[in-house]
């Protein structure tokens, strides 16, 4: 049996997006710092559903259900609205 494990699946998906994004061409000017990415993360996670999971099978089923344009689109928007709100007001 493996371990038991506790993960927020959107916290994943929006982890890796605000890196994606904020690497990319749009926001070079941004400021990269960890404590500016994880406000974005929070911000944005605050206005998006916790998908929780308890084992490694359920993480890949829930991540394939939440892994849609759709989604990804919402999940943007939301990411984009929290680099706007840092970007204004930087805690650093």
């Amino acid at each position: 049996m493996t371990q038991p494990i506790l993960v927020n699946v959107t916290e994943e998906i929006v982890r890796g997006l605000v890196s994606f994004l904020l690497h990319g061409n749009e926001y070079q000017t941004f400021c990269h710092c960890e404590v500016c990415e994880m406000d974005i993360v929070a911000i944005a996670l605050n206005e998006l559903p916790s998908k929780y999971v308890a084992s490694a099978e359920s993480r890949d089923t829930a991540f394939e259900k939440l892994n849609t344009p759709e989604n990804i689109e919402a999940i943007n928007k939301q990411i984009i609205r929290a680099i706007h709100i840092v970007g204004s007001n930087p805690r650093h």
